[in-house]
């Protein structure tokens, strides 16, 4: 018993002890090297806020890009009325952060699981520095690692909250693409759908604009730390006569060929979309593993292909990874273990070098090679893992987990 207690209060005091060296960062009690990254939560959240009490979305800001349940996050703050905004922020986000936490250590007592994925997560988070909490991706982080926790054996609360999550910012739908065939899934998508139409129908009832952010996602150009972005950053030292101009909320690459690599950007997310759902055509075995390693795979694949690979976007991967490796069984370590290498390097191209990635200096190129390398590296090994383990090497049904009815059928 003893033993057993060792490991968890090892755990527990790491979690405390990078906590609260995140919060001395994001209240400046020690400095973070690098341009502030707090200023989208102090001046562009609080903004945001405003506006949305006053019963509207940002209608004239184009840099409200997000679903309409994004308001959610953006007015919590107000939950804690005698902090300021910003600290309001910061410890609902810590709050969040904690129950995700707790919920991967309570997970990893179950049978066929392990604190592994509790590691995942309290290493993982401050790996990403202050941005880990000045972003609210950790809140969005947090709903996708219930619905994965839950959804195992209750799929209809998985759709939910699945919904719940892509109203927040889009990338939790692909939560839906490793649900088991036949009953589950309809249940599932049954939800998700229902609960996704529910919530839309109400804000826009509610809220005038809940969908402008369609709109203002149109016109963008290429990210500076996304993949295709690596073209023109070899392409300046070439003369190439492109601009790198704050646009629609992100530095961007905007001038000749931008189009195009974007276009190819969003051809290569259409065929990671292809290879999804050829895989679930394929698949054959669908284990207690296979909701998160296919979640995992998913939101990676898509991560690496988008036109905007923004630091923040590394605490998906790193919430999913936790998830996966909880289960014993899962395929997935290697790949977690490229996302965590790739969360440290990110913090250096972000915030800390960041002036020389958008100088398109050797070392802000270099690393952003590393970083967005050790994604792409990521992205095919888990897709490769995940098809190995479901379509050419599937579990046998004799190793799911028994219901509670069948076990009771078969004692």
């Amino acid at each position: 018993m003893r033993g057993g207690r060792s490991p968890s209060l090892v755990l527990g005091s790491l979690w405390l002890l990078t906590r609260v060296v995140l919060l001395l960062w994001v209240f400046h009690v020690v400095p973070f090297p690098g341009p502030d990254v707090t200023a989208d939560v102090s001046v562009i959240y609080r903004r945001w806020s405003e506006t949305l009490r006053s019963g509207f979305f940002p209608l004239d800001d184009v840099t409200w890009q997000y679903p309409p349940a994004a308001a959610l996050a953006i007015l919590s703050p107000a939950l804690l009325p005698f902090l300021d905004y910003a600290a309001g922020f910061f410890v609902l986000v810590l709050l969040c952060d904690a129950v995700v936490f707790v919920l991967l250590r309570y997970a990893a007592g179950r049978p066929g699981n392990c604190a592994r994925g509790a590691w995942v997560w309290v290493v993982g988070v401050p790996l990403l520095g202050p941005t880990a909490y000045a972003r609210y991706d950790l809140m969005v982080t947090a709903v996708a690692v219930v619905a994965l926790l839950v959804g195992v054996r209750r799929p209809g609360a998985l759709g939910a909250l699945v919904a719940l999550g892509a109203l927040l910012k889009v990338w939790p739908v692909l939560l839906l693409v490793g649900v088991d065939r036949g009953r589950a899934a309809l249940i599932a998508w049954g939800a998700a759908t229902g609960t996704a139409i529910g919530l839309t129908l109400g804000f826009l009832v509610a809220m005038p604009g809940a969908l402008v952010f369609l709109v203002f996602q149109r016109d963008r150009g290429t990210e500076v730390e996304s993949l295709g972005a690596l073209v023109f950053h070899v392409a300046r030292q070439f003369g190439w006569d492109g601009r790198v101009l704050l646009n629609y909320g992100s530095i961007e690459f905007l001038g000749p060929h931008v189009p195009l690599v974007s276009a190819l950007a969003l051809a290569l997310a259409l065929v990671a979309l292809g290879w999804l759902v050829f895989w679930r055509w394929r698949a054959r075995g669908f284990g207690p593993a296979t909701l998160g390693d296919a979640a995992f795979t998913a939101v990676l694949l898509f991560t690496t292909t988008s036109r905007v690979i923004s630091p923040q976007y590394l605490i998906w991967s790193v919430g999913l990874a936790a998830v996966c490796l909880v289960r014993r069984d899962s395929r997935m370590v290697l790949p977690a273990a490229l996302v965590l290498l790739a969360t440290a390097v990110t913090t250096l191209e972000f915030p800390i070098y960041f002036a020389e990635v958008v100088a398109s200096d050797p070392l802000g190129v270099g690393l952003l090679l590393v970083r967005n390398g050790l994604l792409v590296g990521a992205a095919l090994t888990a897709a490769v893992r995940l098809w190995r383990g479901t379509v050419t090497d599937p579990p046998p049904p004799a190793s799911e987990e028994p219901t509670a009815a069948r076990a009771l059928l078969t004692s």
